[in-house]
């Protein structure tokens, strides 16, 4: 094997999870290799929509001010009733906790030009397109290196190169899901939709967020994606024609409560259907992520219906949180079981995601007996309870369960904190005003409220992480208020800005910290000396 056909890591797919990947993987210095077997960007519109903790990923790779350029912050989700009568409003702020907002609205080949356009401008990655990937081949043990067997469009002749690690970002037909033997869990949901994206400059009836209307006899979806930029989506049988006299006027007939288009419109050049696609919507699980050095992610590992607009974001997760964990085992000897924590921290938010948008689902479709009504009626007496259409929101990034990079004690201390993401507020440093990760780079972060311990320092040190004190960050005291509330007098940041663990407030040290500190680096150790407990400083 030559030196030059060894990469650290082979990406297969260069859409959003994949080129995501191979950017967050360079900025921490990790080379890769991205296959894509096509030449260019998927012209068609697909995902449409992303929350504040993807944007904020979108930060991490640099390409967030041009995606907010591009993106229309949107007010949020209703549930209607067949009449388009509000049963329920789930509400997202501009302004959401990891500093943008809530949900945007995007066009997905817009925002893969913006990672190929990042990708370009990084000399540790390289995208080959017009390749197709024929073969993953590991070692039984499932060791290092694996090799990667493709063919350049027009040629028979295979060409091989060797990775420490294969990403499988190769959609839900993926062969790198065959390659390790996973197999798909069936979570029960199973409909087909024709989604049609319009443009038009004629006056549409929108409240600026999505719509789903319950209706079992003819579910639906809309939303405004740009200016002139709209989507629905149907549940249509594949054998019902939308193109022709009579299917145009079946389309008009569908987008009436939106939009007036005369008869025999539809194909006018004030109502242009750039599209429209029959997607078989699907919700499953593979039941393995993982085969040694090799991955799945994205729609490789998990498919959901898009009733809550998940269906990206959770790809952008899978990358997130993967490519830290690898980049510190390639670069920086971690132990091999930090990779892992992926799968077991992944899967479950993933499972949760899809359970989610199959209840949505549900609600909308399912089925025309009294039990369906009666299930709609439930679901809009429900989310008129004060509190629980927040927490649903809430609930689409749930804290992550406890293991060995989320530390949980029995009791209420830290439980509030350790397994969810950092608040991202604007701060001051040097009279600048920034983005808290701006300001935290890509390593581990200490925040702390109170001066350093001389234990809270050797972790830093061992972990090679930032540390800064909330009030020197001079922000509006979010961060402080935070901690506050987590009755913690310092919290540890993963890179994916995951709080590993807290610092009880007055103790001055993390508990019970080397089942972590021996699988991040166990190349170096952090004391065990505890200081004198410190005042109760920050406790409410």
């Amino acid at each position: 094997m030559s030196a030059a056909s060894r990469i650290p890591v082979v990406i297969i797919g260069a859409g959003p999870v994949g080129v995501t990947a191979a950017l967050l993987l360079a900025r921490h210095g990790v080379t890769s290799l991205v296959l894509e077997r096509h030449q260019d960007v998927y012209p068609l519109p697909r995902a449409v929509v992303v929350d504040d903790e993807v944007r904020r990923i979108l930060q991490s790779v640099g390409v967030h001010e041009e995606f907010a350029a591009l993106a229309r912050p949107a007010r949020g989700l209703r549930l209607l009733d067949a009449r388009h009568r509000v049963i329920a409003e789930f509400a997202r702020s501009r302004h959401g906790r990891h500093g943008f907002p809530q949900t945007s609205m995007f066009d997905q080949p817009d925002l893969e030009r913006l990672l190929r356009d990042a990708l370009a401008r990084r000399p540790e990655c390289e995208l080959r397109g017009a390749v197709e990937v024929v073969s993953v081949t590991h070692s039984t043990d499932g060791t290092a290196p694996v090799r990667v067997s493709f063919r350049r469009e027009g040629s028979e002749e295979e060409e091989h190169v060797w990775a420490d690690a294969v990403l499988g970002c190769d959609g839900a037909g993926s062969l790198t899901r065959d390659t390790i033997g996973a197999a798909w869990e069936d979570l029960h949901f199973e409909e087909s939709w024709r989604v049609i994206d319009v443009r038009t400059s004629r006056p549409v009836r929108t409240w600026e967020g999505v719509d789903q209307i319950c209706c079992p006899t003819q579910p639906a979806t809309f939303m405004r994606l740009g200016e002139d930029r709209y989507r629905w989506e149907f549940r249509l049988p594949a054998d019902v024609h939308l193109d022709g006299p009579d299917g145009r006027e079946r389309l008009r007939e569908l987008v009436a409560p939106w939009l007036d288009v005369p008869s025999g419109a539809a194909g006018a050049d004030d109502f242009e259907v750039i599209r429209q696609a029959q997607y078989t919507f699907r919700a499953r699980l593979a039941d393995r992520w993982r085969k040694g050095r090799v991955f799945l992610l994205g729609d490789a590992a998990h498919l959901t219906p898009p009733f809550i607009g998940q269906g990206l974001c959770a790809g952008l997760r899978d990358a997130r949180n993967l490519t830290w964990k690898l980049a510190r085992v390639l670069r920086q000897g971690a132990g091999e079981g930090l990779l892992d924590t992926y799968e077991r921290e992944r899967k479950p938010h993933a499972r949760h995601v899809i359970r989610l948008a199959v209840a949505v689902g549900w609600a909308m479709t399912g089925g025309q007996d009294r039990g369906a009504a009666l299930r709609r009626a439930v679901v809009g007496a429900a989310c008129r309870l004060p509190g629980v259409t927040a927490a649903v929101s809430r609930d689409l990034s749930p804290a992550l369960r406890a293991g060995p990079l989320v530390r949980r004690r029995p009791g209420f201390v830290g439980r509030g904190l350790t397994g969810t993401i950092c608040p991202q507020p604007w701060v001051i440093v040097d009279g600048k005003r920034m983005r808290l990760d701006d300001v935290l780079g890509d390593s581990f972060a200490l925040l702390t409220a109170v001066p350093p311990t001389a234990h809270m320092a050797a972790v830093a040190t061992a972990l090679d992480a930032a540390t800064l004190h909330v009030d020197d960050l001079d922000d509006d005291g979010t961060l402080a208020a935070w901690l506050a509330r987590g009755r913690a007098d310092a919290a540890l940041l993963r890179p994916d800005r995951v709080v590993m663990d807290t610092v009880p407030a007055g103790t001055g040290h993390f508990p019970d910290h080397t089942a972590w500190a021996a699988l991040l680096h166990p190349a170096r150790t952090v004391t065990d000396a505890r200081p004198d407990p410190l005042p109760r400083s920050t406790a409410p």
